[in-house]
């Protein structure tokens, strides 16, 4: 696969599958805008990794529309355009329905819903016929057993599911596409974060493949479908090693 000459911004991409997509996408030939919204080390560290004249880094909170403006514009200004907008920043919040406030439904949806749908609108009037754009769901979406405490965040991931099968008829005159990748359990940081060494054993023995997702295995099914898929529109992606079909 080749990406030479095409420009993408990842929002979240400083860390875990951010991470992963900037690296995968660089090392086909794209230009990335590396989107971080506080600890700017790990994103300046990738920017040094990648090289100053393939990737830039952009603090700006991806919750905030006026930020987003900021984002979009700053990146336009540097390339010209934007061929790739992979939607990536998200908040987890273990949330079931007795235990989720008001301000952690709103700081959730700020970030996971009202992000990425005002990040295509603005993003979209500077993007060429035969863009991508890709939303990231959860395989949470589509597990029966899923636990309580996942009210919320699944929630949110389910608002973006619904967004991607419309605002693909939506971009889809424009020559756009939209979709969304849905992992199943990964290997990052913040999916590690609080959980012991025996449940995650018990999580990759119970994946079909026996392990967890790495973030590289997103980041190449993102590629493949910017990549390979023009005919590929409106669709979830569930990356999860079987964990979950249909």
């Amino acid at each position: 696969m080749s990406l030479t000459g095409k420009v993408a911004l990842v929002t979240g991409a400083s860390k875990g599958i951010g991470a992963a997509t900037a690296l995968h996408l660089s090392s086909l030939g794209a230009k990335v805008v590396i989107n971080y919204s506080t600890d700017s080390v790990p994103a300046d560290a990738l920017v040094s990794k990648i090289g100053s004249q393939n990737a830039i880094a952009i603090k700006a909170d991806v919750g905030v529309v006026q930020e987003i403006e900021r984002l979009v514009k700053e990146t336009v200004d540097t390339w010209g355009k934007i061929d790739i907008l992979v939607a990536n920043a998200a908040v987890l919040q273990m949330k079931d329905l007795e235990s989720t406030s008001e301000k952690d439904w709103d700081d959730t949806f700020q970030v996971n819903v009202k992000g990425p749908y005002f990040l295509a609108q603005k993003a979209a009037p500077h993007m060429p016929v035969g863009s991508s754009v890709i939303f990231l769901s959860t395989s949470l979406c589509n597990l029966s057993s899923v636990m309580p405490s996942y009210l919320l965040y699944v929630s949110s991931k389910g608002a973006i599911e619904q967004m991607t099968r419309v605002i693909a008829k939506d971009l889809g005159r424009r020559g756009i596409t939209v979709n969304a990748i849905a992992p199943g359990p990964t290997g990052t940081e913040l999916f590690l974060r609080g959980k012991s060494d025996e449940v995650i054993k018990t999580m990759a023995a119970m994946n079909p493949v026996g392990r967890l997702g790495m973030p590289e295995d997103i980041a190449k099914a993102i590629a493949a479908v910017v990549e390979k898929g023009q005919w590929i529109n409106g669709q979830i992606l569930r990356v999860n090693g079987g964990m979950t079909v249909g």
